[in-house]
């Protein structure tokens, strides 16, 4: 499935910023998140539009208005950065970031945020020392709840 997916957007030349893919609250759904910077005529051709509006076929767009999205980026910075200075815990505090693990030779850092954040984070982190950086694609809860049941309920209905 997920090879299909990126298919139809390589077809188009379509660069895919960030794609995650994870089960739904409903059973045998999966939700695929995809973020791609076209307009709305290109989305049209991605996801073709049927009777219902902006779905067909169980796929959705949404602009971002419609969505509350977060992404998660881990870094792993030099423990010596931490001694004799208070200037770090000051940053990782200041970016809203919290510390998963302490080992001798690192520590691993956590953020959540939208890509920016994420990413004003990794800059600081940069200049004072980082061995790695690793970000999540965009996850997404959409605020218009409306369509998205109406469509998971005809779902439901069609597999009775």
């Amino acid at each position: 499935m997920l090879s299909r997916v990126v298919s139809v957007f390589s077809r188009r030349h379509i660069n895919v910023e960030s794609l995650t893919t994870s089960r739904s609250s409903m059973p045998g759904i999966h939700r695929f998140t995809i973020v791609a910077h076209v307009d709305e005529i290109m989305v049209k051709l991605v996801v073709p539009v049927g009777k219902a509006g902006r779905r067909r076929k169980g796929g959705f767009y949404y602009e971002p208005e419609e969505i509350v999205y977060q992404e998660l980026a881990l870094y792993k910075v030099p423990t010596h950065i931490f001694s004799n200075s208070t200037s770090v815990e000051k940053l990782i505090r200041s970016h809203n970031a919290r510390v998963l693990e302490i080992e001798p030779e690192y520590i691993v850092l956590e953020k959540t945020g939208h890509e920016r954040e994420t990413e004003a984070f990794f800059k600081e982190l940069e200049k004072i020392g980082i061995y790695e950086f690793v970000r999540s694609g965009r996850i997404a809860i959409v605020k218009p709840m409306e369509r998205l049941n109406r469509y998971l309920k005809s779902l439901e209905e069609e597999a009775v």
